[in-house]
């Protein structure tokens, strides 16, 4: 038997239409899961459909997770393209918003803790009543190396971030007896759009990379295989992990 076969497993992963999160639904996929996209752009169609040339189905569905009306419809509709079961659930989806802590406003604040926070909250509790029926299943929250440490000009990010973390812990301590793993990954400093104010600062990405033991920041592809792990019955005893894929940087 192979522990990390996930044939037939039927996978939400929010904000999977590109970066990080895209790495995340190729994993899934290569893997043998069928998976439910959902993303706020307007080519999840398109993306959906090339992700599922060959294999698994792969579906897209479009849908803003910070208005909470919509959440519940796009995860009905993701469950409904699923087969009216879920199995995987990633919490992916996020946003980001930069300003001093002086001038950071409190509209930045709310939006970046919504989407970041409260959805992936609603999610796993919407995720979590099915899961629990079958006293088997499996919620990844994406957390950040900002969950253990404040970074620069993020605050919401990083109260956001810290917030999951804690928010991971809270339900596995009441779901793992229920069959419910729930764990989180923390991506270190990932080559994606959501950095890309950092990259271009040539003094600041300096002093990145000379903290990374791995020499290079890291990609969408570097998540797949701890994914798959997550997804897989070969975490069955894993619960209330957080789980850093950083290339050495905590324990620089």
């Amino acid at each position: 038997m192979n522990m990390f076969d996930l044939t037939g497993k039927k996978a939400i992963v929010t904000g999977g239409a590109s970066g990080l999160g895209r790495g995340l639904v190729e994993g899934l996929h290569e893997a043998g899961a069928e998976v439910a996209i959902i993303d706020i752009t307007d080519q999840i169609d398109a993306i959906a459909n090339e992700i599922g040339r060959s294999g698994a189905k792969v579906f897209g569905i479009k849908g803003n997770l910070g208005d909470r009306e919509q959440l519940k419809q796009a995860f009905q509709a993701s469950v409904a393209k699923l087969g009216g079961t879920l199995d995987i659930l990633v919490n992916c989806a996020g946003i980001q918003r930069r300003n001093p802590c002086l001038d950071f406003t409190a509209k930045d604040w709310d939006d970046v803790i919504e989407l970041n926070l409260t959805a992936t909250f609603l999610l796993s509790q919407l995720a979590g009543r099915i899961m629990a029926e079958k006293n088997k299943g499996k919620i990844i929250n994406i957390a950040s190396l900002l969950s253990f440490f404040g970074g620069y000009t993020v605050p919401a990010y990083a109260a956001s971030k810290g917030a999951v973390a804690q928010l991971t812990k809270a339900f596995s301590n009441e779901w793992a007896s229920l069959g419910v793993n729930v764990n989180a990954i923390a991506p270190g400093y990932m080559d994606t759009p959501l950095n890309t104010a950092i990259m271009a600062d040539q003094e600041r990405n300096s002093k990145i990379l000379a903290r990374i033991p791995a020499g290079r920041w890291g990609t969408p592809a570097d998540m797949k295989g701890l994914i798959i792990f997550l997804a897989s019955e070969a975490s069955n005893y894993v619960n209330g992990a957080i789980i850093p894929i950083d290339g050495g940087y905590l324990g620089c």
